[in-house]
């Protein structure tokens, strides 16, 4: 397996900027093949301080291999999700992926 996590910050001078990449990300990203797992939603709140409480929304997702999220990353809805959603709504984005 290959999991894909990414972390966002939205942009805090547009209301709405976490709703809008959240609904990006189900109308774009949600249905390219290859994808075992979708996840994608807000910060959940914790009183541990160890718990990153600094972003507002992640994207969880689970690949059977490396190259099927290579082939994930190149597809024209994820092209368009960066263009379209993410790029005016996000400030900064961390990526993390293991096997």
């Amino acid at each position: 397996m290959f999991s894909h996590i990414v972390i966002f910050w939205t942009n805090a001078n547009q209301p709405g900027a976490a709703n809008e990449l959240i609904t990006g990300a189900n109308e774009y990203l949600k249905s390219i093949p290859g994808l075992l797992h979708f996840h994608v939603g807000k910060m959940s709140p914790s009183p541990r301080a160890v718990v990153d409480q600094s972003y507002q929304v992640a994207l969880n997702l689970v690949f059977s291999t490396k190259a099927d999220e290579q082939a994930y990353q190149v597809h024209p809805q994820h092209v368009e999700f960066v263009e379209k959603v993410f790029k005016r709504v996000c400030q900064k984005a961390v990526i993390y992926d293991f096997e």
